[in-house]
């Protein structure tokens, strides 16, 4: 019996592999939704080795639905007669039979109750179909020692396989067999949509095995969709509830994650959402994920899951733990300073600061931080709200968000509260500051809440405090502008500035400098900063807090009596600062310092503003770098194109190079179809000689002293932005975003 029942098995494995369900998923009729009508494959084989079919056996099917399960029996058994009662599904079905070589099935269209006796008798009658309730017409067409089983409804609607058979006395006996699981995984479920086919899910599986992952999470690598459109779809086919994190957000129960284990949660890819008395809601990026366990370890019964995409399901996690952290101290905050001011308040529910608006106000810094970006802004306008974030360099719509008048106010005074402003002062400008850490990283919040028309705006500055220092090889520069770069961190005094914009990238270009400073063990470095965006080991740094008389100048008195080689500034921003820098270098320290100006030239015209005697200037310079950041190309999906004629003509007015070549991004996954990813410096660079200093001393007009400078070698922007076009870097659109219209073409050298 045993050795008939592993044969039986291994006819029925050996079936379905000759059988590819892909062949019946692929049809030529788009609107049939093929995979619901094919039973996943455990299902299927459970069925067809109860029937222990045989090689001479007669079978009957009975709703074919896709032809996959027909197609299979037909090479168990001598001939197979499959009932369809959707006449297009019946004929779709008929065509892959027909492709497929199976000339031992016959395909009828029918309900099925009658069955097909002009064919019969029949050794094996297979009904998957609910609709036939009445069997007895079909029993009757059984030949001796048949069996029909079917699917039948029991407990609960659960299905259950049921034989019926014919005793020798002729009566009809009926038994229960087993319950049969029709639930598919993900694999199966994308396979049975069209989405993968077999090659690709059996390689996922491994990989998923191997690597101890969900398989949804190794097939949607390879899958070019976005992620909502694959997971609502998962959802659909699935019938479980999909949601965004903006509609999940209102109803999150933070306190919840309390009561269950970290480890259990994320080993089962779940986040628990809202409690009803005995019900519990929760989310998950995993569709087959097990929710058995809750049962077991929780006091609840009934869990419902909720699928949300892994971006979601990162931002939630990520949002609930922050607003653990956070939403005790910031209630109380918030309530006590309401309380404090609610007598002066005309409207107190404008002021109102629910549980909820913590979160999303977690909720949007979290999508800053994971999309890199620097700047996140609330804007209100009459007749929506608008929420935006600053990525590399561009503003990008959350359309994802969705908030009221009222959300928005409230969000405000979320702000208001965590940046420690007045929520009841709406007239005048405000800022502050406030802490955020996430990902492992602590940043620096710079908030500034506007007054506008339509209610107040705000913008949020995100300054990371701590991650990976940019190699000076990263920065951007040629190979002879590191060589330089290194050799002025060497000179024993002297001032070099960095230059530009407001997030050009000016920080990041000294600390490159001050990490391969802090390797060499025989100089002293200190640094005054604000913030201090960096920590470096072996590099004393200090933040200035000018709230408490402890300014940057301050600093700088301060530092020169600690025996340094080295000082770093954050910024010049006033005479008192600049003074201090000039005096530091001339009693032998090296100063590094930035300075908000349009390019290197114009840096001097900065420092004459600010007081400082151009001998003193001429004397100490040493060289200054002016940058801008450029969109670098994505490396996964850069392309070579055809340079846009109106720009080619502003950078060669009178012929290109034959060697010009130019490149961008097509979009992909990896840079969110933007084509590009990251930003990098693109660099203006003025060596001070004798040349230049003669015309510092003498005040040379802007115009004269950046001809000079020329004259002695000025690497520009333009030759930066140049090579990287060429190099692949960035793309020529770029150009016109970092150089101004006059410095589009060469600059004439000579002049003077």
């Amino acid at each position: 019996m045993n050795h008939r029942n592993s044969s039986v098995a291994k006819r029925v494995t050996q079936a379905m592999r000759a059988l590819p369900r892909d062949h019946f998923i692929e049809m030529s009729d788009p609107s049939l939704v093929v995979g619901r009508i094919i039973p996943p494959t455990n299902a299927i084989s459970e069925i067809l080795q109860h029937a222990t079919i045989m090689p001479e056996h007669k079978v009957l099917l009975v709703g074919t639905g896709a032809g996959y399960v027909a197609a299979v029996t037909s090479k168990l058994a001598a001939q197979v007669v499959a009932l369809e009662i959707d006449s297009t599904m019946a004929n779709q079905a008929q065509l892959r039979f027909n492709e497929l070589g199976l000339r031992n099935l016959v395909q009828r269209t029918g309900d099925g109750t009658a069955g097909a006796a002009d064919l019969g008798p029949y050794d094996r009658i297979l009904v998957s179909t609910p609709r036939v309730a009445d069997k007895a017409e079909l029993i009757a067409q059984l030949a001796d020692g048949g069996l029909l089983l079917a699917i039948e409804h029991g407990e609960n609607n659960s299905p259950i396989l049921t034989r019926y058979e014919i005793s020798e006395l002729g009566a009809t006996l009926r038994k229960e067999l087993a319950m049969v699981d029709f639930s598919r995984d993900t694999g199966m479920t994308l396979l049975d949509m069209g989405m993968v086919d077999q090659v690709m899910l059996s390689e996922a599986r491994r990989v998923a095995r191997d690597k101890k992952l969900p398989v949804i999470k190794v097939l949607r690598d390879k899958l070019n969709m976005e992620d909502a459109t694959l997971y609502k779809r998962l959802a659909e086919e699935k019938a479980m509830p999909f949601a965004t994190i903006e509609e999940l957000l209102p109803q999150v129960q933070p306190e919840l994650m309390e009561g269950f284990s970290r480890s259990f949660l994320d080993s089962h890819h779940l986040i628990p959402l809202k409690a009803d008395g005995h019900s519990l809601q929760v989310a998950t990026d995993d569709p087959d994920s097990s929710i058995g366990d809750i049962f077991h370890m929780y006091p609840y019964q009934a869990v419902d899951k909720v699928l949300v995409t892994p971006n979601d399901f990162k931002r939630l996690w990520t949002t609930v733990e922050l607003s653990l952290q956070g939403n005790a101290e910031q209630l109380w905050t918030a309530t006590a300073k309401l309380k404090e001011e609610q007598e002066d308040l005309l409207d107190g529910e404008k002021n109102k600061v629910e549980a909820h608006l913590i979160t999303l106000c977690d909720a949007l810094l979290v999508e800053a931080v994971s999309e890199g970006a620097s700047d996140l802004h609330i804007e209100q306008y009459k007749h929506r709200v608008r929420i935006r974030l600053r990525v590399d360099g561009d503003l990008h719509d959350l359309n994802q968000y969705k908030l009221s008048p009222q959300d928005a106010r409230g969000l405000i005074n979320v702000i208001k509260i965590r940046g420690d402003m007045d929520i009841a002062e709406k007239r005048l400008p405000q800022g502050g500051r406030s802490q955020l850490t996430a990902g492992g990283v602590n940043y620096d919040l710079r908030i500034q809440v506007q007054p506008s028309l339509h209610g107040e705006a705000a913008v949020i500055r995100m300054l990371p405090q701590s991650g990976n220092i940019v190699a000076i090889e990263d920065l951007g520069m040629t190979p002879k502008l590191m060589k330089d770069y290194r050799r002025l961190l060497q000179n024993p005094s002297g001032l070099v500035l960095v230059v530009g914009p407001t997030g050009s990238g000016k920080s990041t270009t000294l600390y490159a400098g001050l990490s391969e400073l802090a390797k060499d063990g025989r100089r002293k470095v200190l640094t005054i900063e604000d913030p201090i965006e960096y920590s470096i080991e072996g590099i004393q740094q200090t933040w200035s807090r000018p709230d408490i008389g402890f300014s940057f100048a301050d600093g700088m008195r301060s530092f020169v009596r600690l025996d340094p080689d080295v000082i770093l500034v954050g910024e010049i921003r006033d005479t008192e600062t600049a003074l201090e820098a000039i005096r530091a270098s001339q009693t032998g320290h090296v100063v590094l310092s930035t300075l908000h100006a349009n390019d290197a030239v114009d840096a001097l015209q900065r420092i004459y503003d600010l007081q400082v005697h151009a001998n003193s200037i001429a004397s100490e310079l040493m060289a200054v770098i002016s940058q801008k950041l450029a969109k670098r190309i994505c490396p996964e999906c850069r392309r070579e194109v055809e340079p846009d004629p109106a720009i080619l003509a502003e950078l060669f007015p009178e012929s290109v190079p034959d060697s010009f070549r130019c490149y961008e991004g097509a979009g992909c996954e990896a840079c969110n179809g933007r084509g590009t990813k990251g930003r990098v410096a693109v660099v203006e660079y003025m060596q001070v000689n004798s040349e230049i200093r003669t015309g510092i001393s003498l005040q040379y007009p802007i115009a004269r002293l950046r001809a000079t400078a020329l004259d002695c070698g000025l690497v520009t922007m333009r030759d930066s932005a140049l090579a990287h076009v060429v190099d692949g870097t960035i793309p020529l659109s770029e150009l016109p975003r970092v150089l101004p219209s006059e410095r589009m073409a060469p600059e004439k050298r000579g002049a003077w």
